[in-house]
């Protein structure tokens, strides 16, 4: 974890002479729930404001009653991430308490929460919204976007600032370049106004560092904190944050209002634990604002239970239709690859991009397969590049291919969403397999013709047997560009 740490601040006083707050530890607690450990600020002011009353500290790891009433067993629970499940708890020799400790193996890539290990949380006197905060003047939030809607977007935005209003969930449904991140622009101004601290949270990094600079730029005046795994985490309050649900899992009624971006994505929508995080970071009574190109059955209707608002849009924004995925056999593409040859399909597509000088995605099942397609593929321009959840140069390469620095990457299915690339053309290798779901393959298709520039370009799922899966993403498309017709 790396942290920036503001110059020094005198306490500030409360109502006793004797009660001094250091108000730049209550800015950085406020809505967190941190591990001690990890804390930037000295042991002797934590200790004060424990003494005082102003923080509180609950154990990590707990022991819970076990509902088995035929055979006794200890159970825990991770206060951090909620995590309940016996195969992610594991024990240690611990040095600090000297004695055998249960951690969380589910969330231990934050920080190891163990028994002994203490979570705090603010407690004290609560801290203004409108205050000032430090560089950038809080109490004075600034929107500024000139951009216009189309009368769907206009009518959408609308929309969420009627649920704002109302303090009542919502759900956006909107295809994939269909503006979405500034339907929400109004929306979040409104929040602001209205002194309400707000979080946009996504399951994706690369969808982090997409919004951030974007929502920023819009409010200037606004100290935006983006978070996510390695982010530099600034030790002062701030009223917008831009967050991976993972980095919830630090937080407890925090936010007014949170809005999950890409609410359909992996791993958010199959891990429990990170629904419960967007629950536990939100306050009680703060509604949740889902914006998706793909939302599930269970969604709507879990939206539809709470009565909360409804937007659609099947159209882009620029008013083009959605690009409608072409079907091309490859067999035997492992084996060729095995044997360290490209399939000719792939082969001319890869060089017919090259030679149009045309930005590409091409997408694969499994890391280890595209691991053996780099090299093949650096053959035909040594610039290819590769990249996958767990790379660390994942931003850079992003970054290169938008800046032409690269001509195209080879990736799994973790830039199925939130970048946009002008003029970009997407393969997918392997669409019959099982990763590729109907949605993932919606999103796939959704990287491309998203400028009014370049509004088309070439989509084509390679593959050695058509799924139900890829039929369904197909009729979708279809469905959603007969209904721009419509409307």
């Amino acid at each position: 974890m790396h942290f920036k740490l503001n110059k020094t601040q005198p306490a500030q006083k409360l109502s006793s002479p004797s009660n001094l707050i250091n108000y730049q530890l209550r800015d950085f607690l406020t809505g967190r729930l941190w591990l001690r450990d990890h804390s930037p600020f000295m042991e002797e002011t934590i200790n004060k404001h424990v003494q005082m009353g102003y923080i509180q500290t609950i154990p990590g790891v707990q022991t819970i009653a076990s509902t088995n009433k035929l055979f006794s067993k200890i159970n825990y629970i991770c206060n951090r991430c909620q995590n309940q499940n016996p195969e992610f708890f594991a024990t240690f020799n611990c040095a600090n308490c000297e004695q055998i400790c249960v951690y969380c193996r589910h969330c231990i890539n934050m920080g190891r929460v163990s028994n002994c290990s203490d979570l705090m949380k603010w407690s004290g006197p609560k801290r203004k919204l409108n205050l000032p905060n430090h560089s950038k003047s809080n109490h004075s939030h600034i929107f500024h976007w000139e951009g216009t809607f189309t009368p769907q977007q206009k009518k959408a935005s609308e929309e969420l600032i009627d649920s704002v209003k109302k303090n009542r969930y919502h759900l956006t449904h909107a295809v994939c370049g269909a503006g979405k991140t500034e339907i929400l622009f109004p929306a979040i101004a409104e929040c602001l106004k209205r002194n309400k601290r707000v979080c946009v949270a996504t399951p994706r990094t690369d969808v982090v560092l997409e919004l951030a600079p974007r929502i920023q730029k819009v409010f200037p005046n606004t100290f935006v904190q983006a978070l996510y795994g390695g982010a530099i985490v600034e030790n002062r309050f701030s009223p917008l944050i831009v967050a991976t649900t993972h980095q919830l899992y630090r937080f407890i009624e925090a936010f007014d209002i949170v809005i999950v971006d890409e609410a359909d994505a992996f791993p958010y929508t199959f891990d429990k634990t990170l629904q419960q995080a967007v629950n536990k970071a939100k306050k009680p009574d703060a509604p949740i604002f889902y914006v998706t190109a793909t939302p599930s059955e269970d969604l709507i209707e879990k939206v539809k239970k709470l009565k909360g608002g409804y937007s659609f849009i099947p159209r882009r924004y620029h008013g083009h239709p959605l690009p409608i995925p072409r079907y091309d056999t490859l067999f035997n593409y492992q084996k060729q690859m095995a044997k360290g040859k490209i399939p000719k399909k792939l082969q001319d597509w890869t060089n017919l991009r090259l030679a149009n000088n045309q930005p590409f995605l091409i997408f694969f099942p499994t890391i280890e397969l595209m691991e053996k397609a780099v090299p093949l593929f650096q053959k035909y321009d040594p610039q290819i590049e590769a990249v996958h959840a767990e790379d660390p140069d994942r931003k850079e390469k992003v970054l290169a291919l938008r800046e032409k620095k690269v001509p195209g990457l080879l990736t799994t299915t973790i830039l199925e969403r939130g970048i946009t690339i002008p003029m970009v053309q997407v393969a997918v290798v392997g669409a019959e397999s099982g990763i590729f779901t109907s949605s993932a393959l919606i999103q796939v298709g959704g990287r491309v013709g998203r400028s009014a520039d370049c509004p088309t370009g070439d989509l084509v799922f390679y593959h050695h047997g058509i799924t139900l899966e890829m039929d369904e993403a197909r009729k979708e498309i279809i469905k959603l560009n007969k209904m721009e017709v419509l409307t």
